[in-house]
């Protein structure tokens, strides 16, 4: 792993050249100083490289395990720790901001990419409430709620509930810190989402509640749920950092934080709060057309679209969707009926990787496919994509097209998960419980959707030829 570290060290610049190194899941993620001294096509050729990705940051696809003994080898190389460097992505922005915007300036995916970058932290807290609520549920039902009165029982079920109770005040702080605010003021502005029927906004006089100007309605906490959160944690931070312009020296202190505070929750509750509810009502009701009105089709066309998104990295903008539709508030009561559908789009890679894989000679496109199915099978689909599907073209559009048979099923069968943050295999974990033969019955239709369309109309060897060279066995 040393000598593969070295490689890809010496492949994008040399140790001068890297502001910070981080590794994820499968990917060692580089900041760098300039990204024109990059060798991409050297890179991706290196033994032990599945795949490179190149925007803001390099990224380079090494698969699970393997990254993380990369990563550790590249960090004493570079003498760098091994983890996010907010001074480093600072320098970066300062020293190679022309470049960056010539060549890699892409706003909406930029942007996507930020509000997935509030959600992220969060999963892990997401995963385990979801799972405790799921479970807790089928307990209550199926012992008809004999553990009401046990402690420890009412304690698990405790965290499960207090996630997504105060979920939006860590929306809110997650939102105002990623847009460059304070984070404790993001914090109360998310507060104004959370249920609490001792808020003062909530106060009634002589038996009647306070009325909000404009409608001429009582204020509704869950109004916009976590979108209200989101984005008045980001109006707070850009709130802030307005007034901190203007604020002399000796008053900021002070008056900056009061000031935001003050203006920022009666623009929130007046207009960034309806317009979240709007916001949020057009989400849901643009699922329910999917899923209720057009049925198996919609499953089709979800489940095939979902790699696009992925290719491109806007796949984890969806997590404030899937978080809203894990909410035992919602209309859904903690089934996300989505997810399921959008999850067979890792079986039509599957099964096309198994059809090349089956049908090509080619050494090098059989070892690559080879090492990216196991983590595919369990729900990481980077490795296959990027090292095998999408340079090759039509592999990748066949499993797109193959993953609809899986989307469709999962529609058939009402498929839900009660958390996210897994695929695949892992998938049984947060489908709702006694529906997990289901799901693989689903999955296997995914697999071999993608293998039956690449099978016939994705295996080109000479293309094969051009990307993987002439090489066979």
């Amino acid at each position: 792993m040393n000598e593969l570290a070295s490689r890809i060290l010496s492949l994008v610049g040399g140790k001068d050249n890297v502001l910070a190194n981080a590794t994820c899941m499968t990917r060692l993620r580089l900041t760098l100083r300039d990204l024109s001294l990059v060798d991409q096509e050297a890179l991706r050729q290196v033994e032990g490289v599945m795949g490179l990705v190149v925007q803001d940051q390099v990224q380079v696809i090494l698969g699970p395990g393997k990254v993380n003994q990369v990563g550790s080898a590249f960090a004493q190389l570079t003498g760098l720790s091994l983890g996010y460097e907010e001074l480093a992505a600072d320098q970066v922005a300062k020293a190679n901001k022309a470049q960056q915007k010539a060549k890699y300036d892409k706003p909406l995916q930029r942007f996507l990419q930020r509000i997935a970058n509030i959600f992220i932290p969060l999963l892990p807290g997401i995963i385990a409430a979801g799972m405790i609520n799921g479970i807790a549920n089928v307990i209550n039902v199926s012992n008809q709620n004999a553990w009401a009165g046990e402690w420890w029982f009412q304690a698990i079920r405790t965290m499960g509930w207090a996630l997504f109770a105060f979920l939006p005040i860590y929306v809110g702080m997650n939102a105002a810190k990623e847009f460059k605010g304070s984070a404790v003021l993001g914090g109360m502005a998310g507060a104004l989402s959370v249920v609490v029927p001792s808020m003062p906004l909530l106060a009634k006089v002589a038996d009647a509640p306070i009325l909000l100007p404009i409608t001429n309605k009582a204020f509704s906490p869950g109004a916009g749920g976590l979108l209200a959160a989101l984005f008045m944690g980001i109006f707070f931070a850009y709130l802030e950092r307005a007034i901190r312009r203007i604020m002399p020296d000796l008053l900021d202190t002070f008056f900056t934080p009061l000031l935001t505070v003050v203006v920022g929750v009666l623009v929130s509750v007046i207009v960034i709060q309806p317009l979240a509810a709007l916001v949020t009502d057009g989400i849901y009701t643009s699922l329910d057309y999917f899923y209720t009105q057009l049925g198996a089709l919609g499953g089709f066309i979800l489940s095939v679209g979902f790699l696009p998104l992925v290719s491109v990295g806007l796949h984890q903008a969806l997590t404030p969707i899937h978080t809203m539709l894990n909410n035992p508030e919602g209309p859904t009561a903690g089934v996300n009926y989505l997810l399921p559908i959008l999850m067979m789009a890792g079986g039509g890679q599957v099964g096309a990787g198994l059809a090349l894989y089956l049908k090509s000679r080619n050494k090098r496109l059989r070892q690559l496919t080879r090492d990216s199915l196991p983590v595919g099978i369990l729900g990481i689909g980077e490795p296959m994509m990027y090292a095998v599907t999408l340079p090759l073209g039509k592999p990748f559009i066949t499993a797109c097209l193959g993953s609809g048979l899986g989307g469709v099923l999962a529609v058939l069968f009402h498929l839900g998960a009660v958390s996210q943050g897994v695929s695949g295999l892992f998938g049984l974990l947060i489908m709702v419980p006694g529906t997990q033969i289901s799901y693989v019955i689903a999955m296997l239709g995914a697999y071999l959707g993608g293998f039956v369309l690449t099978w016939f109309f994705g295996v080109d060897e000479a293309r094969i030829a051009q990307v993987y060279g002439g090489d066979s066995q």
